[in-house]
């Protein structure tokens, strides 16, 4: 009877060998002190399809993944105060914006010896310039860094990197001579200016009431469901609009906090967040070709290990200049030092445009990946090393 249901059901057997996988490499790398996000890139190598072959067709893993990084969004929208975010807005947005260009700056400097044209340039700099905001505010909750100086520090620049994610886009496309229509720069602008105008809105109001909330309060379904349209409502309104959709729901999330909700809406959706948030790091761990891995491992590891020292150095100069001590602000400089999901993406537009060959599509995939997988281990020892000049335990 089992076999049967799940040989007719081929999804079905998908997500056991994920669940068992993830138990499995739990029980063994929980022993060391692992990481979650470690286990689910390691998971996502072994069953993927350049290892066991247990999982080999990643697409429907990997869009239900994207949801993840929509739930996440939405729950760090619920952890932060806008009113602290907007008063530090000068790392956030200023400090982001050049650590952007340095990134580039680097790049055009070693592209000079490859003679690599500018569309490269720009493309490779966009890419190491965006951290991970799953990977770090895992790490920040985890130590609990949230509400401090650097983990705020920290969130600005990450949230103001994810807004930045539109022009890149827009950026790479016209450079590669993709087509870009007018009425989609205007619609991007329009959202734009809607969604700055929702925020404060939200910042001169300082509390707001949910709509149905004493409803809400007595019945535990609808939460759920509630939840679940408020996230994925304000997710489709700004995909509506040409701009991230994990933006939508980060609004969502301020939306949240404001009202003085938090509890219910995250007792309602934190399950779901975990599976999805898991699948999307699966996801990635399928994707690193295991034989390109091997056969280029020397400039692979090279690689990973100059973008982690340059992440660091310009992100804690940047932090520097902000008045932060220098401990704090190396390890600020470590926590932003990986390369983050939403890169992906623009390799994968880069590649589709014919900026960057396959090779380096799959360069590109072995670096961010195994930036995210040892970005805890970079971030424990520049911590441990730095954690003496600022005093932080």
């Amino acid at each position: 009877m089992i076999l049967a249901a799940i040989e007719s059901n081929p999804i079905l057997l998908k997500f056991l060998i994920i669940a068992f996988g993830v138990v499995i490499m739990g029980f063994l790398l929980r022993m060391i002190r692992q990481t979650h996000v470690i286990i689910y890139i390691l998971t996502g190598v072994l069953i993927g399809p350049y290892v066991l072959e247990l999982v080999p067709d990643t697409e429907l893993i990997s869009s239900l993944g994207s949801l993840g990084l929509i739930l996440l969004l939405f729950f760090i929208g619920m952890e932060i105060s806008l009113q602290s975010l907007v008063a530090n807005w000068r790392v956030s947005v200023i400090g982001t914006i050049f650590q952007v260009i340095l990134s580039v700056l680097v790049v055009w400097v070693i592209g000079q010896f490859f003679d690599w044209p500018l569309t490269r340039v720009l493309t490779l700099g966009f890419v190491i310039s965006i951290s991970s905001t799953a990977v770090i505010v895992r790490l920040l909750q985890d130590s609990q860094q949230m509400e401090n100086r650097v983990g705020q520090n920290v969130l600005g620049v990450l949230l103001v990197q994810d807004i930045l994610i539109v022009p890149m886009l827009i950026t790479l496309g016209y450079i590669s001579g993709a087509p870009t229509s007018s009425s989609e720069v205007i619609l991007q602008v329009v959202g734009a200016v809607l969604i700055t105008a929702f925020v404060i809105y939200l910042l001169y109001k300082k509390e707001v009431k949910m709509p149905f909330h004493r409803l809400l309060n007595k019945d535990h379904e609808i939460q759920v469901f509630f939840a679940f349209g408020l996230c994925f409502g304000f997710s489709a309104i700004t995909g509506f609009f040409g701009l991230s959709t994990a933006l939508g729901s980060f609004i969502a999330g301020i939306l949240v906090a404001t009202s003085k909700s938090t509890e219910w809406f995250h007792d309602s959706l934190y399950s779901l967040k975990v599976i999805f948030v898991a699948l999307f790091f699966i996801s990635v761990g399928m994707l690193i070709d295991v034989n390109f891995l091997i056969e280029n491992w020397a400039l692979i590891a090279a690689l990973v290990l100059v973008i982690f020292l340059a992440n660091n150095l310009i992100n804690s100069a940047i932090m520097k200049s902000f008045k932060m001590s220098w401990g704090d602000s190396i390890y600020a400089g470590a926590l932003l030092s990986q390369i983050g999901e939403f890169s992906f993406v623009l390799g994968n537009l880069a590649y589709f445009n014919q900026i960057i060959n396959e090779y380096g599509y799959q360069m590109i995939v072995c670096v961010i990946s195994l930036t995210l997988l040892l970005s805890p281990v970079w971030i424990k020892v520049v911590n441990v090393l730095t954690s003496r000049l600022s005093g932080r335990k």
